[in-house]
């Protein structure tokens, strides 16, 4: 199941703030929750009382807590790889390795016995993953997570980040990335331009991100890497479908109740037998035979364009389209809404025979 997180930083904000936070999360059944431990300079004792309330909070929601350490983290708390209890005391359910050892002992990691997962750095482009898998390590232990990158322009390459998150993909692992909230300010790092995995991203709405990385099908979990969150948003990520590719679009006022249900209300999915112009739904052009589909907007069509084939269509009738590229109109397509400008970006991303949703949004 794919599954949506928060990240909390508790060096970094009161223990009211993030219990109110992961709250929040929980309501909107968000699953998963990241903390950081790279950026934390106190000792054992203090990192134990730091962490330990918020992180036992968040497992009490019903959440999974993952701890990002390194093996410098390691060494500046006297902990070993073979020996993860310290993790376990303080209430993680995982800890992910944003650098790692040399493989073997990542392997050893995956047999602890404090029942921790242990998660792998996807974003390094190494091969990590199969150094580690060649000491015969515990596949069920091993999830991958990418970075998040709060300097603007340093995020990862689009294609770098499919190649690598394909990887982990091809041996079944759980796979999870970053994206970013614009009203949160908080993150590990004294810099915050932004925390996403995907620099294409940094600017992007946080449903668009969340879409798009669903989209490639190489992500499981998508997580905001950036704290505080708003409610706002929190909601609007819980409302997506992760299965289902969903677009924002805006309704033309003029248009007609059927062809409105038709918009948002039928299932909708891309014929097999693809076209560089149009996506094609076409149900609806069989449930709503018969009917008298008036032309009312026929003006050229843009990419975006939702579009209703009216009666003068004959047995297209109905039949509902999205324009991928511009067209000119024959004066027999009703042109009755727009994909976002923002969700547009989506479109390349349907594949044939891929459901999809159209919602409706007030701008």
């Amino acid at each position: 199941m794919r599954k949506l997180g928060i990240s909390v930083y508790p060096n970094h904000s009161s223990v009211a703030d993030i219990k109110a936070y992961m709250d929040l999360a929980a309501k909107y059944n968000f699953k998963r929750v990241f903390t950081c431990l790279l950026s934390v300079e106190s000792g054992k004792e203090q990192i134990i009382k730091e962490f330990t309330e918020t992180i036992l909070y968040g497992k009490k929601l019903g959440m999974e807590v993952i701890a990002d350490v390194s093996p410098k983290v390691f060494g500046e708390l006297g902990i070993s790889y073979d020996e993860l209890s310290f993790f376990k005391e303080i209430g993680a359910d995982g800890i992910r390795l944003d650098m790692g050892f040399t493989g073997n002992e990542e392997s050893i990691m995956t047999f602890n016995q404090q029942n921790l997962a242990i998660e792998l750095n996807i974003s390094s482009g190494t091969r990590y993953l199969e150094n580690i898998l060649s000491y015969q390590a515990n596949l069920d232990k091993l999830l991958g997570c990418h970075n998040f990158y709060p300097h603007r322009y340093t995020g990862l390459n689009y294609d770098h980040f499919l190649a690598t998150s394909q990887v982990y993909k091809d041996h079944g692992i759980r796979t999870a990335a970053f994206i970013n909230s614009p009203t949160a300010t908080i993150g590990p790092w004294p810099v915050e331009e932004g925390l996403c995995t995907l620099e294409m991203h940094r600017t992007w709405p946080i449903t668009t991100q969340a879409k798009h990385l669903w989209a490639t099908n190489v992500i499981d979990d998508v997580i905001i890497a950036n704290a505080f969150a708003s409610e706002e948003e929190l909601k609007a990520l819980s409302e997506i479908d992760p299965y289902r590719l969903t677009f924002d679009c805006v309704i033309d006022p003029k248009t007609p109740e059927v062809e409105r249900n038709i918009i948002v209300e039928e299932f909708h999915f891309n014929r097999g037998d693809i076209s560089d112009y149009v996506i094609r739904s076409t149900q609806s052009r069989v449930k709503y035979k018969g009917h008298e589909f008036v032309p009312f907007n026929t003006v050229d069509m843009e990419i975006g364009d939702i579009i209703i084939e009216t009666s003068l269509y004959a047995h297209y009738a109905g039949e509902l389209q999205v324009a991928l590229l511009p067209m000119e109109n024959s004066g027999k397509s009703n042109v009755v809404g727009k994909i976002t400008d923002a969700d547009k970006i989506l479109l390349p991303h349907l594949r044939p025979w891929q459901k999809f949703a159209l919602h409706e949004v007030k701008l």
